[in-house]
């Protein structure tokens, strides 16, 4: 029996061993493992360490871009107030356009008028001249008989006279 108890203790030894060989190695396959699922666990880390910052820059940038946004939603607010007070000008200056051009008309129309009203006038004015230079001749014409007239009568008295004056002489 002491055989037997000598095997199976060796056996048992053995065994042990083949346990401790089989635990060592399955412990090293293990180790391995972790290793390997260590540096996918820090790969995957820094993965998504680069993710947060990747996030972290695009929300500062969103922010950045929200801003500019607002800026320019400001910008094309104040663009379109100015379009439409433009454009409330424009149609004041087209009124006032509108309505100095109908002055500008009526103006020319009294212009016309008037330059026709001043060419019958001068026409009229030509027409008395030429009555007044007749009138004037005619006069003149009259004065001339009367003075004549005069120097014949003034002739005639002289001698009426000078014949009185030799009468009473």
């Amino acid at each position: 029996m002491k055989n037997f108890q000598q095997n199976l203790l060796i056996t048992l030894a053995l065994a042990l061993c083949g346990l401790c060989a089989f635990q060592w190695y399955e412990q090293t396959l293990q180790r391995n493992e972790i290793t390997t699922m260590n540096c996918i666990l820090y790969d995957k880390n820094v993965a998504i360490q680069d993710a947060t910052n990747a996030i972290a820059t695009l929300n500062h940038q969103i922010v950045q871009m929200d801003a500019r946004i607002t800026e320019i939603k400001a910008a094309a607010a104040t663009n379109d107030a100015l379009v439409v007070s433009q454009r409330v000008e424009l149609a004041q200056l087209q009124f006032n356009n509108a309505s100095l051009t109908n002055e500008l008309a009526q103006y020319k129309e009294v212009v016309d008028t008037l330059s026709a009203k001043l060419k019958d006038a001068y026409a009229d004015i030509g027409k008395q001249n030429e009555a007044i230079t007749n009138l004037v001749s005619q006069r003149d014409d009259f004065v001339k008989k009367f003075n004549d007239e005069v120097k014949d009568r003034n002739d005639v008295v002289s001698k009426y006279n000078g014949l009185v004056k030799q009468v009473q002489q």
